[in-house]
């Protein structure tokens, strides 16, 4: 998106589920931002300033606030820009929406990937026990329209940026169907809604340039 005010700006990595998500968020909140590309294999020295912890994408920086990690994002998003809210109100629902980002994150996104591709335990076992994790997901999404109710919200937005649109690429370079139809209906009806979303579109990277590079990825933790 074009620069429209030194208001927001965001670095982020084309590739990255948790660059995507930032940005679903923002155009779904029509705010207009300027988006710098980060090479993450030759760390840039505005990221590396801001963002000395972590040295990671996504970065917000809105009116000289800076803010790492897509969650937390993703929550200032929405409590500072009022309209279509992306967090349920309803404490308790809020409180499960970071549970399961939590849990997509941290277990489907790292365990699931590496798992298959060191395929320690044989691949058949890998493949089983990464589709054990997304059927909590499979459970979650019965009988909604989307995670967020009847729009998009947080745990579309992460959800979406991880799986379909990233990990399920990577599994797609591998030759395998990590979600099929016959065993997740509901996930897969969820995606073809989620594709159904402009924001979301935008947002997709190219899905043979993304399969190229977890590819790349893939080879990296093979070889750790």
């Amino acid at each position: 998106m074009a620069k429209k005010d030194g208001g927001v700006k965001l670095l982020g990595f084309w590739a990255s589920p948790f660059s995507r998500r930032v940005e679903m968020a923002l155009k779904l909140k029509g705010v207009p931002y300027e988006y710098l590309e980060q090479d993450l294999m030759n760390k840039s020295p505005l990221l590396l300033e801001l963002n000395p912890i972590f040295k990671k994408v996504p970065v917000l920086v809105h009116n000289g606030k800076i803010l790492p990690e897509s969650h937390l994002i993703l929550e200032y998003i929405d409590q500072t820009w009022k309209n279509n809210p992306i967090l349920p109100q309803d404490p308790y629902e809020k409180a499960m929406a970071f549970f399961w980002a939590k849990f997509v994150d941290e277990q489907v996104g790292p365990t699931a990937f590496k798992s298959v591709i060191k395929a320690e335990k044989g691949i058949e076992v890998a493949i089983e026990e990464a589709r054990e994790l997304i059927m909590f997901l499979e459970k979650e999404i019965t009988g909604k329209d989307l995670f967020g109710g009847k729009t998009i919200g947080f745990l579309d937005m992460v959800v979406g940026s991880m799986i379909p649109f990233c990990l399920a690429r990577g599994w797609e370079g591998m030759g395998i169907d990590m979600i099929p139809e016959e065993k997740f209906p509901e996930l897969n009806r969820w995606i073809k809604k989620l594709n159904e979303i402009e924001i979301v579109r935008e947002c997709i990277p190219n899905r043979e340039k993304q399969i190229e590079h977890m590819k790349n990825v893939a080879k990296r933790i093979k070889s750790a």
